[in-house]
């Protein structure tokens, strides 16, 4: 054990890249995964995982560190929030490059370090705010108040794809309404997280306030199980959402999911179409290769313009670089395993096979050069199904679909058919219109005539099958605070 950096990509060694419990790196945890770089397929890291010991120190190193956070006056934890956020400030190019070592996310793409400073700027402000109300009682003239109250020990679980937006997005609220994290990455992409915990302790903040344990599903489980852990929040798949929710179950822990999406994108026949077919390829199959639970998989276009907009879309699509994610002039990358690269490849197929929709580009995986890592060309299928599994099922790859419609009411019940709810999109020059359509569609997010742009003062998550519970805004904080009435009679 000891102090190690992460602000370089890691090479395969004897010596474990090391949890952070406290202020110690543990690597001889029995356990490890050979952390692979998916735009190689090589080793670049090997990672200590957490088991049954590591989570047990983790949630006694954080009570501690919570009892101590909660005895420091509230000017003294919002500094050192502003402080940890001048810190991050500094290493943004570092977190940046590990997120790119971490899953390959182009370098142009790779600036989410810029969201988690903003996050947890924006959340130091609200230490010394106020956190309850009081109020009056029915025949009385007591005394009513209703506060809001730390958790204590909150368990923060990431996918591979975010760390640090959960990081941002959870640790940050997490702190300031006074609980202590333990923060669990995955084991395919933790090595800007570990970071983030170096960071923490650089800034000033207690010793086990910010725990950072990679671990796989079990360790995960142990999380989730250990009833010291007050509340956990849970970003990834449906699937794996439903297991934790399971374990939780068992000590009764409150549970805040934010999961996977089918977004629809609607191009109304009034849009900008270059900029739609511009933001249309982003936020679909180019950004982070579709890996991302925002991607814009639908997309709905009006009949009058469909034949234009496919153009210009596909042109968009047909420029966009693939190549070396360390590139700034790469736009997309390689998804994130072999596995998942058979995985997709395997729906594609199926597609094709089942007739969902016609192929009108990519559908492969890239060789030459780029055949050692797991790269997929962005896939666009024509005229799909809404019906059909390539519409309904999330991909979780550079795959989507354009399909057609004939009116506002066609378009409202093709985006809602779907059991998601994350996101939503949609383009059009009509103001009426945008108000009218954004609250008809099924969605814990509209976003109109641009992109997914999470900010900390907006609440985040999804309706159905999405998630439940609210990340960003006064939602969010709320998310890691439990209410308390205090009731003084006065006679």
């Amino acid at each position: 054990m000891g102090r190690r950096g992460y602000g370089g990509l890691m090479r395969p060694s004897e010596d474990a890249v090391g949890l952070l419990v406290g202020d110690e790196r543990i690597t001889g945890t029995g356990l490890s995964h050979q952390h692979v770089y998916p735009a190689t397929g090589q080793p670049n890291a090997t990672v200590a995982l957490a088991g049954a010991p590591e989570i047990d120190r983790a949630v006694t190193a954080a009570r501690a560190a919570q009892r101590e956070w909660a005895a420091m006056t509230v000017d003294r934890r919002r500094d050192l929030l502003v402080d940890l956020a001048d810190v991050l400030h500094e290493h943004l190019d570092e977190l940046a490059l590990l997120n790119v070592h971490d899953y390959a996310v182009p370098i142009s793409f790779a600036g989410t370090a810029v969201l988690l400073e903003h996050f947890v700027r924006h959340f130091a402000g609200y230490v010394d705010k106020p956190q309850g109300i009081s109020s009056p009682v029915s025949d009385s003239f007591d005394v009513n108040l209703i506060e809001r109250e730390p958790y204590g020990v909150v368990g923060v679980i990431a996918p591979w794809n975010g760390s640090l937006v959960v990081a941002g997005s959870c640790v940050a609220p997490a702190l300031a309404a006074g609980n202590a994290v333990i923060f669990k990455p995955s084991e395919l992409a933790p090595l800007a997280a570990l970071r983030f915990g170096e960071l923490c302790l650089d800034a000033g903040l207690p010793p086990g306030l910010v725990n950072i344990v990679p671990a796989a599903a079990h360790g995960a489980e142990l999380l989730v199980r250990h009833p010291g852990v007050r509340k956990i929040h849970f970003t990834g798949g449906g699937a794996t959402a439903r297991t934790v929710v399971a374990a939780a179950a068992e000590n009764l822990t409150p549970v805040v999911t934010e999961l996977g999406g089918k977004s629809a994108n609607i191009v109304f026949s009034d849009a900008d179409l270059d900029a739609a077919a511009q933001m249309s390829a982003h936020q679909g199959p180019l950004m982070q290769s579709g890996q991302s639970c925002a991607c814009a998989s639908r997309i709905l276009v009006h009949t009058s313009v469909y034949d234009a907009f496919a153009e210009r879309f596909l042109a968009v699509v047909a420029a966009a670089r693939v190549g070396d994610p360390l590139d700034p002039a790469v736009a997309v990358g390689p998804v994130i395993s072999a596995a998942a690269a058979d995985r997709i490849l395997a729906d594609i197929d199926q597609a094709v096979r089942v007739a969902a929709g016609e192929l009108l580009v990519g559908g492969e995986r890239l060789g030459g050069e780029l055949a050692q890592g797991y790269y997929i060309a962005p896939t666009v299928f024509g005229d799909v199904d809404n019906a059909s599994q390539l519409a309904q099922v999330e991909t979780f790859g550079p795959v989507v679909s354009l399909m057609r419609f004939d009116d506002d009411t066609d378009a409202v019940c093709m985006a809602n058919d779907t059991p998601y709810g994350l996101n939503a999109f949609l383009h059009t020059r009509d103001l009426g219109r945008a108000h009218t359509v954004a609250r008809r569609l099924e969605a814990g997010s509209v976003w109109i005539n641009q992109f997914s742009q999470i900010a900390p003062q907006g609440p985040y998550g999804g309706y159905k099958q999405s998630g439940f519970g609210r990340t960003g805004g006064l939602d969010g904080l709320h998310e890691f605070q439990q209410v308390k009435n205090i009731r003084i009679g006065m006679g």
